[in-house]
């Protein structure tokens, strides 16, 4: 199949006709009306620096059930404990910016370039995009940043300095997103942490079938708030 160069026009191919490996097409841009196009087709970015924008839909897709996040006794009890806070929407320049600094097996480098950054912090500007924070002694340990749509969270990336602090920044945000009525975490591609987690492979067919209900429900925007006792 070919891989599709996108035209200055905001569409995209069909997710079906995505290479075996997920990539469907380059090109195009981070705007903020693209990207929310992107993701509410099944659609996300991921590049590196000597490429260009490159575009995906894989095949089978990691997602996580609100309801299902596992949550062993040593990760409940660091939840319970007053040594750590976990917050929203607080720092989210701070979460993406270590994310990016993160050093990931087999990889050279981020795939969180300063274009990429610049825009997700556009996305949560405009009530898009949040952020999961995990404090210790006022020290940032741990997060994870993504993107809502409807009822579908769009997780991006996460990062741990301190022992199960991403896990927390996780759970935390899987047990919101059930009481709010969330029907799922896109974690996109398998990872042993969130499978761990879990997290279950999806064919792309089941997942754009769930995203299609999920966005029959209107988006949540704004500055999220921890509400949960």
């Amino acid at each position: 199949m070919p891989i599709y160069r996108l035209p200055p026009q905001l569409v995209f191919p069909d997710p079906s006709e995505a290479e075996p490996e997920g990539i469907l097409a380059v090109g195009g841009d981070l705007s903020e009306e693209r990207l929310l196009l992107a993701y509410s087709q099944g659609i996300f970015p991921w590049y590196n620096e000597d490429s260009p924008i490159c575009w995906w839909s894989p095949d089978p897709r990691l997602i996580l059930t609100p309801a299902e996040v596992y949550v062993s006794k040593s990760l409940e009890r660091r939840l319970r404990s007053a040594r750590y806070q976990i917050t929203f929407d607080q720092a989210f320049g701070q979460v993406i910016t270590h994310c990016a600094q993160k050093k990931r097996p087999g990889q050279n480098g981020t795939w969180i370039l300063d274009e990429m950054s610049e825009a997700y912090q556009g996305l949560h500007q405009a009530g898009y995009a949040h952020s999961v924070e995990v404090w210790e002694a006022g020290e940032l340990i741990g997060g994870l940043y993504g993107v809502s749509l409807g009822k579908a969270f769009f997780g991006e990336s996460m990062f741990s300095l301190k022992p199960d602090s991403s896990k927390m920044a996780l759970v935390t945000l899987s047990r919101h997103l059930q009481t709010w009525g969330y029907q799922f975490i896109d974690c996109q591609v398998p990872t042993p942490h969130l499978i761990s987690m879990g997290a279950k492979e999806v064919a792309r067919v089941e997942f754009l079938a769930q995203l299609e209900e999920a966005l029959k429900f209107p988006t949540q925007l704004g500055s999220w708030q921890f509400d949960l006792s």
